[in-house]
């Protein structure tokens, strides 16, 4: 009878739980999550919103009074955002589904068969149009009028008939939308242990193999060995762990920066709706509607009900300038950057425009970013093993870190893709 390899993985998100599943069946795999259990948002948002009168909210940072499970941290032009927890930032993502895979792609980079897996075990749909409210379907139509080309979101929902509360990026009350808690929760059904509250602080590392990993729990330092080891931290986390353990990243860090374009118009209803039920890819970035929680607690000039708020997202597929380090994110927009998010913004006005909403009643959101990665870029040289050449034989990571540069699109589908090609490779090379 063969002895079952030990894997490690560290974090559950997007990456980290594909791994788990993919090596599930064949290896005794942990996971180590920092975070602990997720729990969405329960609270009256009505109540909160009547708090901003108070002065109260002073900080975006404060919003993990609202959302634990959400961090905030600000760089020198724009407030960072990621999940932490069991699932990541799966459960606080609006649970796009779309395939981002243009610049692995152009690398000779083949997902086309992981990608088929995901579209056979994961609750993928467009059908969530059938259920749009009047909101929704007034937006879709001018966008289509004004040549936009606007496409329904695949979307990660167990039932396209959502409840339409409009919490997708604070956690789904109703438990209809998708999210990696799942795909754990079948994991661990297969034998995978999953330790929650884990801060891993380093690799322990001799000649080219990683010989342990150093976590802290409370206040107990507790080292764990194994075979195998794949970091799925996000493209905020991996680098620190590198970065603790002596290995440097490439300070080509990207973020996708969002910025809403907001008017009032009483009665809209577009807080009553899946959030960014269709989206419009446009050259370095995408339009969608999205109403922006940090924005709506934290920015004065969102003072207007909820229900009376048009909102309009530019996502923007920044340039690969930046570094996620132990003591801070340095992220700044280069003048291709800011030029590009001007376009955007140009034509949400226009968009807005078109409504009947005059220039002077429309304001700006808080500019802010959650989709990292690109600090261990994939490139020619990789392409085949998947593995950067600067980590121990028996180390990968599995995550955004991977990814050559931005998309400008929600990257979770993608970042599962590559998670499960990863683990698949790093089986066949060090478990063999």
């Amino acid at each position: 009878m063969s002895i079952r390899k030990k894997v490690i993985i560290v974090g559950s998100g997007a990456g980290g739980a594909v791994a788990a599943m993919e090596l599930a069946d064949t290896c005794d795999v942990t996971i180590l999550e920092a975070g602990k259990d997720f729990h969405p948002f329960s609270g009256s948002l009505d109540t909160f919103a009547s708090l901003r009168k108070t002065g109260l909210f002073l900080d975006e940072r404060m919003i993990r009074l609202l959302i634990p499970n959400m961090q905030v941290r600000k760089s020198e032009s724009m407030v960072m955002v990621n999940g932490i927890g069991v699932g990541g930032t799966t459960t606080l993502a609006t649970g796009n589904a779309v395939r981002t895979d243009g610049s692995l792609r152009a690398l000779g980079i083949d997902l086309d068969e992981q990608f088929e897996k995901l579209y056979e075990i994961l609750p993928i749909t467009t059908e969530h149009k059938r259920y749009w409210n009047s909101a929704t379907r007034e937006l879709f139509a001018l966008f289509e009028k004004m040549g936009l080309d606007p496409q329904p979101t695949p979307k990660l929902l167990k039932s396209p008939k959502c409840a339409n509360c409009g919490r997708c990026a604070i956690g789904c009350p109703a438990g209809i939308k998708w999210d990696t808690r799942d795909m754990i929760h079948d994991a661990e059904n297969k034998g995978v242990k999953l330790i929650t509250g884990c801060n891993v602080k380093e690799l322990l590392i001799r000649g080219n193999e990683v010989t342990g990993i150093r976590t802290m729990q409370g206040c107990r330092e507790i080292t764990y060995q194994a075979d195998l080891y794949i970091l799925a931290a996000g493209g905020f986390g991996t680098p620190v762990i590198l970065e603790n353990s002596g290995i440097s990243c490439r300070k080509s860090l990207f973020v996708d920066p969002v910025l809403c374009v907001a008017a009032k118009r009483k009665g809209f209803g577009q807080d009553s709706q899946l959030l960014m039920p269709f989206y419009s890819r446009q050259d370095g970035y995408m339009l969608s509607p999205y109403i922006d929680y940090l924005s709506f607690f934290f920015d004065r000039r969102w003072r207007y009900p909820k229900g009376d708020i048009i909102s309009l997202m530019v996502k923007m597929s920044d340039d690969s300038c930046g570094s996620s380090e132990k003591r801070a994110i340095h992220k700044k927009l280069s003048d291709a950057d800011r030029q590009r998010l001007k376009r955007g913004v140009r034509q949400c006005r226009r968009i807005l425009s078109e409504m009947g909403t005059a220039k002077e009643d429309m304001f700006l959101g808080i500019l802010n970013a959650g989709h990292p990665g690109g600090m261990l870029p994939l490139t020619e040289d990789t392409k085949d093993c998947l593995h950067d050449r600067s980590l121990p034989v028996n180390l990968y990571a599995a995550d955004c870190s991977l990814f050559p540069h931005s998309e400008g699109l929600p990257p979770i589908l993608t970042i599962m893709a590559l998670a499960m090609k990863v683990a698949g490779t790093a089986q066949k090379e060090v478990l063999h």
